[in-house]
């Protein structure tokens, strides 16, 4: 199936999307300076360059679109119907980058912790979403991640 739009239109669209400071990334900062916490953005020294860096607790934290990265089992992850050869390799890379900088950071010490953009939707997300990430940061785990409606693992 071909593309429902021409090429320069499909090519605006896609170049107004944001790499940086979108919105659920401005919302887990938001919830983080809230909670106490103090951090650096992007830094490019680290494999996947992390949106949000704790580097005194050795922790950073990926914010991660559900449809972008494929968030399992979630509703927002929908494959589009054009083009669907091109959207499964291209996402499937992305989730395959996404394992191989998490590996890497988890070898170099750090803990990771995976926010997805569907844990920024709800609207009582703000209070939670402190709370998960007050509640992960305090703890042991080398991995974890929070989704909409979940606690953290």
């Amino acid at each position: 199936m071909s593309d429902v739009v021409s090429r320069e239109t499909r090519s605006r669209m896609m170049s107004g999307i944001r790499g940086k400071d979108t919105k659920p990334e401005l919302i887990v900062r938001k919830a983080l300076f809230a909670a106490g916490f103090r951090f650096r953005l992007h830094r490019r020294g680290l494999p996947g360059v992390p949106d949000v860096v704790l580097a005194g607790r050795r922790v950073v934290i990926f914010v991660h679109g559900c449809f972008w990265h494929m968030h399992a089992g979630c509703k927002n992850a929908k494959l589009p119907s054009s083009r669907q050869d091109f959207w499964k390799e291209k996402l499937g890379r992305n989730v395959e980058r996404d394992k191989e900088n998490i590996d890497a950071l988890v070898g170099l010490g750090w803990r990771v912790l995976v926010v997805w953009e569907c844990a920024t939707r709800e609207k009582v997300a703000e209070s939670a979403l402190r709370s998960a990430l007050t509640l992960w940061i305090g703890g042991e785990e080398a991995r974890g991640e929070l989704s909409g409606g979940s606690k953290p693992s």
